[in-house]
């Protein structure tokens, strides 16, 4: 419904439907409950909206955006202060200068891609954090984060792609 203004409801949802994706996945990411305890880590799903929809929807999803998400993961995760805020923004800054060759991606390729994404943000935090602490980490528990978001983006994929053409794909000439 517009107003005489051309707000739209549905057009703003859509505009800001990506942000919001990646916001909800820094909050669900950071919950502290697991129904496997601690033998298997939260994972990063707010790097996936990210990943996404700088892809897809780049308009949707700017730098600052990114950057953004990444101080809400710092913030909700409790670590050290601008580790993945600065991920994020490393990740969103090589799939953006090599969006032909991540679009391009299909099937296990696809999942290659965002592996490919993860292993820059988790090597960017891993190397932040060390070279904050002046002493590397140990990496399993960033290798098991990085399995386990692998894993779980295929079913999130799944999701982000029909939001986007069920609700961002149609309005794709509004915006």
């Amino acid at each position: 419904m517009h107003d005489r203004f051309g707000f739209s409801l549905l057009r703003t949802l859509a505009a800001t439907l990506p942000v919001l994706c990646a916001v909800l996945g820094a909050i669900i990411g950071n919950v502290p409950l697991s129904a496997f305890g601690s033998f298997v880590p939260q994972p990063l799903f707010a790097l996936m909206p990210v990943y996404f929809w700088c892809l897809v929807r780049p308009d949707l999803m700017p730098p600052p955006a990114a950057l953004a998400i990444g101080i809400l993961q710092d913030l909700l995760s409790g670590g050290q202060m601008g580790v993945w805020a600065l991920s994020f923004v490393a990740t969103y800054a090589l799939v953006d200068r090599e969006r032909d060759a991540f679009a391009g991606l299909s099937g296990l390729g696809a999942l290659l891609g965002f592996a490919t994404a993860m292993l820059v943000a988790g090597g960017t935090a891993y190397a932040i954090i060390g070279l904050s602490h002046e002493q590397l980490p140990r990496i399993e528990p960033l290798l098991a984060m990085a399995a386990v978001t692998i894993v779980l983006y295929l079913p999130v994929l799944g999701l982000l792609n029909q939001l986007h053409h069920r609700l961002i794909g149609p309005l794709r000439s509004d915006f």
